[in-house]
């Protein structure tokens, strides 16, 4: 039968998932979980290693439009869900209660959190997509979102907007509702921190037995593939970046080479912790993509205005539109860009939402929900206005590499952008910079994320354990990138797709599992937050 939730009955509790771990080789583990996750990764990459590329592509694709043609209403409904939910929450009386219980403090200064967040949640996927995205819609590379006629103004407004859209608050809401879940009942219910924990209200002590080990196994899957093919990415996309510069081939060995590099500085960030690795990233990374932003508007000033116009209003136009999964004229283009995000930042979830739990005791749920939710999604409208308009602006007039032969590259698609502008080569060799060091925030929150899940909850995992995940991280991107290169790394983002149909379930239910303990908290100390 389940237990109470109140912080003094879940303290007295005899959960046992602490209880199963093993010290052994300088490696504190939770044995059922990093067991089976550790051997899953490892028999999935010996299998990679003998069986052929294409055909492992063709049958992950498969699964990956079979699920996304027979479910597109439940994803589509599924973000809109986790939006007016969070909304809810932010204007409820449940906003007042603190993370971490009433006197709690924040540990990180405004500046180092949102920057972390910043790093973990969006970092290479701006870098990649903030050009070719809105150049892909402009121009109906793969469709046109809502149907518009490609190279119009219509177009223009209908491309800026359906970028945010993606990148804004529907993603940031999924990653809200795991980080404020894991959040809340590792540091207000006394829960190790751990994606088993948020369904003890439903589940009971049965979270600490064979149903939470499948949670959390799913989890740390679904973390290092994503991580896998983020990392596959920003790897091509800084080989792409730095044989433009200098005129190399960009070949698998160059790519393979970024990865050892970056693995191995990653390797150093993650011993250092977050104090002194992955926040002193992220405040630099911040600072120098801040910088890259501002001279883009100072470079293309009109243009910019004229985007970020565009921008906000194609995205309030168009925002009710692109979240109706009915009667869509685009239903090619909504599931082959909507439903494929919405599944990908489910499946990603885990690994962003339990990094921001971990740098967000203190805050309260308001200002938790707000930061998370409404700065990333403002940054998002900066940065679309200034790189995606530069980029439809170059393609409108015909300018440069991009404006002349249009998205033939999509890695060198910033690049391309660059060459028309001041300083190209030199823009070029920061994002390069810029990918490299997202790369490393990016491998660390994941390792960090991981070491916690298969240490049982806990949030100190020995180094060796650290060292362990982060080389197995870039292990799968270096293998993928040398058995099969791009289609390799396409097989493998269609598998982290596959895995979001089972978290869009596990999220919905974390929002009921989060309103009961949100309840009995508020119930608690219903006085003190009702003077808060």
């Amino acid at each position: 039968m389940t237990r109470g939730i109140d912080k003094y009955s879940i303290e007295n509790t005899d959960y046992k998932v602490g209880q199963d771990n093993i010290t052994k080789w300088g490696f504190d583990v939770h044995n059922p979980v990093f067991g089976a996750s550790a051997g899953l990764i490892f028999l999935f990459l010996a299998a990679l290693l003998v069986a052929d590329s294409s055909t492992a592509k063709a049958v992950l694709d498969g699964a990956k439009w079979s699920i996304i043609g027979q479910f597109d209403t439940l994803f589509m409904w599924a973000g809109n869900i986790f939006i007016l939910f969070c909304l809810g929450l932010i204007v409820s009386p449940y906003g007042k209660i603190r993370i971490g219980g009433a006197d709690a403090k924040a540990e990180y200064s405004n500046v180092s959190w949102i920057a972390m967040l910043f790093a973990a949640g969006v970092g290479i996927g701006l870098m990649f997509y903030g050009v070719a995205e809105p150049a892909a819609y402009y121009t109906g590379w793969y469709e046109t979102p809502l149907a518009v006629e490609p190279f119009t103004e219509e177009a223009q407004r209908a491309a800026l907007g359906a970028s945010v859209f993606h990148w804004g608050i529907h993603a940031w809401a999924i990653y809200a509702v795991v980080a404020l879940s894991l959040a809340f009942f590792a540091f207000n219910k006394g829960l190790p921190l751990s994606i088993r924990s948020a369904f003890y209200p439903i589940l009971g002590d049965r979270a600490w037995g064979w149903m939470g080990h499948v949670i959390d196994i799913l989890a740390v899957l679904a973390t290092l593939f994503g991580l896998a093919t983020s990392l596959g990415i920003g790897a091509k996309q800084a080989a792409s970046g730095l044989s433009h510069v200098f005129g190399f081939d960009a070949t698998v060995q160059v790519e393979l080479a970024i990865v050892v590099f970056v693995t191995s500085l990653a390797i150093v960030s993650v011993i250092r912790g977050i104090h002194g690795g992955v926040k002193i990233l992220s405040n630099i990374n911040l600072a120098a993509a801040f910088a890259l932003l501002v001279f883009m508007i100072v470079a293309g000033f009109s243009i910019f205005f004229d985007s970020l116009w565009a921008t906000v209003s194609g995205y309030v136009t168009n925002m009710i539109p692109l979240s109706n999964p009915y009667g869509r004229e685009d239903e090619a283009w909504m599931h082959g860009w909507t439903v494929f995000y919405w599944a990908w930042w489910i499946s990603w979830s885990p690994c962003v939402g339990m990094f921001i739990a971990r740098v967000s005791k203190g805050r309260t749920v308001r200002e938790f929900l707000s930061a998370v939710i409404f700065i990333p999604t403002l940054i998002t409208f900066l940065w679309m206005a200034a790189f995606g308009g530069m980029a439809i602006d170059q393609l409108a007039n015909q300018v440069g590499e991009l404006g002349q032969n249009g998205l033939n590259d999509i890695t060198l698609a910033l690049f391309h952008t660059f060459d028309a502008m001041p300083m190209g080569n030199l823009l070029s060799l920061l994002s390069v910079a810029l990918i490299m060091v997202f790369f490393i925030t990016s491998s660390d929150s994941a390792s960090l994320v991981i070491d916690s899940i298969t240490a049982g909850g806990k949030v100190t995992a020995p180094v060796p354990q650290r060292i362990f995940w982060a080389t197995t991280e870039g292990a799968i991107a270096g293998t993928l990138l040398w058995v099969g290169g791009t289609e390799t790394i396409e097989a493998l983002q269609a598998g982290t797709i596959s895995t979001g149909l089972p978290f869009t379930i596990i999220l919905l239910l974390m929002c009921v599992t989060l309103l009961m303990g949100l309840k009995t908290e508020l119930a608690a100390h219903s006085l003190r937050y009702a003077n808060a």
